[in-house]
């Protein structure tokens, strides 16, 4: 009877269930499952239901059995078909939805204490004058600094709905008692795009870190900032984001395009044909556009770089994607909880299925970047290429190819310059990052004199501050006598003075400094300015 618990009651409940989700929504039209419909739908699932509940040895937890079959019966289908339980549809919302409700502070956990790197301006901790560098010591009267509190605890008591209050005690440099403040919670933007700013006089970047309702009208703000100052070329960078809210990448490919030009369509077994046409209200239209990619950009990411490529509209620059073209539906079951089913591929204008190929042996796709990693595809142009049946051609003659993700361009290779055990052990440990946290931390007033990236590079080159990193490295147990110190030198130092920069100044200290390392940026830069 232990076997039956354990093997054939999760499929006895995915037969069931599946079989009540379908009948219950195509006969009833009804958005929740009725569980005693289900049964009745097939009268040997009953009589099978019935002797189980009847006759095994324990007591038979429906739920539970439900809980651990529905995740079961969804793996048999495809890599992307989830089921979300209700506990973490708040997370996946918010997410989504771009935003939380919580005090609007960004904190470090270091040394069993929360220190303050920024507060979100008009936010509620800004309105009651939280500044970075306070560190939080009580959070309602409770003690958490030197308590052993984990960083996620403390969000955890930060957070709550809005409206609520929380009183925090906070440790101030050069004020002598605690200061009591009490916050109103409020929602908290999560940002979804990174960065954007001039990279010279012409040419303008914007990163997207995912695809939420929020994400297009970040990214129209972030256009409307660097027309400001000039922008005629525009570098957009989706390397790392792993997609989203597949309207926002539309509404974002819409921007570069002429009208009626097709950006996407979709189409599965019971879903017909849906496609997108950009409109006539694109504000990039005059821009040219280079899209940077990698391994890890997916989904939405995928279809605004298809959109672009097929289009003829841009380059896209960096390594194939990672080849995610199926698109889900979401499915409210009463708990609260939700099944996201794949139910159609989404294709590029020339007609690609970006997704690329799965079995029932769900860990050859999982493990498919490891072994592009292992059979050198990062380091070289993909094979792929070499495929003719993979072969599609735009509109103005130039070939593309499907297969799974899009393929670039232009290559750029994985760059392992300047790694070195010194390099990796610095880095592993987290030298690097706490040397630069507890820097900015001690220095914060002398580096708020500087409002941009460059005046913080400049002021933290001439201090030597390499040296004073490898000293502090060398109290944590790591010599620069370790092999490859000269040759991780300046990716080191660069990397450095870009984390001083985040804890001042948020990501617009970092992209620009760490922009010196990036070779895929400098491929387009370079791109723009031959061509």
């Amino acid at each position: 009877m232990s076997k039956i618990n354990k093997i054939y009651l999760p499929i006895l409940f995915a037969i069931i269930l599946v079989i009540g989700i379908f009948l219950g929504k195509s006969l009833n039209k009804n958005p929740y499952i009725n569980y005693a419909q289900m049964v009745q739908a097939n009268s040997k699932l009953s009589r099978i239901v019935s002797y189980i509940e009847n006759r095994y040895v324990d007591t038979v937890s429906r739920n539970k059995l439900e809980e651990a079959a529905i995740p079961a019966m969804l793996s048999e289908l495809d890599p992307h078909s989830v089921y979300i339980p209700a506990k973490g549809m708040k997370s996946v919302r918010e997410d989504m939805q771009g935003n939380f409700e919580g005090i609007g502070v960004v904190f470090n956990h270091q040394t069993d204490t929360s220190i303050i790197i920024s507060v979100i301006s008009g936010g509620p901790s800004d309105k009651v004058g939280v500044q970075p560098g306070d560190r939080i010591i009580k959070v309602n009267d409770s003690l958490i600094a030197g308590q052993n509190i984990s960083s996620n605890d403390v969000v955890k008591m930060l957070k709550g709905e809005k409206g609520t209050t929380v009183k925090v005690s906070l440790k101030r440099k050069n004020v002598s008692k605690l200061i009591d403040v009490e916050i109103i919670r409020d929602r908290i933007p999560l940002y979804s795009i990174d960065v954007s700013y001039m990279v010279n006089k012409e040419i303008g970047y914007i990163k997207i870190n995912r695809f939420a309702e929020t994400t297009f009208d970040e990214f129209i703000n972030g256009c409307k900032k660097l027309k400001k100052q000039g922008v005629k070329k525009l570098i957009v960078d989706l390397r790392g984001n792993t997609g989203g809210y597949m309207l926002a990448a539309t509404n974002i490919a819409d921007q570069f395009l002429g009208a009626g030009k097709l950006i996407v369509y979709t189409q599965g077994k019971a879903s017909p044909r849906q496609e997108i046409y950009s409109t006539s209200r694109g504000i990039c239209k005059n821009l040219d556009v280079i899209v940077l990619q990698d391994e890890f950009s997916a989904s939405a990411s995928e279809i605004l770089a298809g959109a672009i490529q097929d289009n003829d509209r841009g380059k896209i620059i960096g390594r194939r994607s990672f080849g995610k073209g199926l698109v889900q539906e979401p499915y409210q079951l009463s708990d609260g909880s939700v099944i996201r089913l794949t139910i159609a591929r989404y294709y590029t204008p020339t007609g690609r299925s970006i997704q690329k190929p799965y079995d029932k042996d769900k860990s050859k796709y999982y493990n498919d970047l490891n072994e592009r990693y292992l059979n050198g595809e990062f380091s070289e142009a993909d094979s792929i290429h070499f495929n003719d049946s993979l072969k599609f051609v735009t509109p103005e003659g130039n070939i593309v190819y499907g297969g799974g993700g899009i393929m670039p361009d232009i290559f750029v290779p994985l760059d392992t310059s300047g790694l070195s055990k010194y390099y990796a052990e610095v880095l592993s440990k987290g030298i690097l990052y706490t040397f630069a946290f507890q820097y900015a931390d001690k220095n914060r007033n002398v580096l708020m004199k500087y409002k941009s990236a460059k005046a913080i590079n400049d002021y933290l080159e001439s201090i030597n501050i390499f040296n004073q990193f490898v000293k502090f490295a060398k109290g944590k147990g790591v010599n620069k006598s370790t092999k490859g110190f000269d040759a991780s030198r300046h990716r080191i130092n660069t990397s450095i003075k870009a984390s001083i920069a985040r804890n001042i100044i948020d990501n617009e200290g970092f992209y620009p400094i760490m922009e010196d390392l990036d070779v895929t940026i400098k491929k387009a830069i370079e791109y723009f300015e031959t061509n």
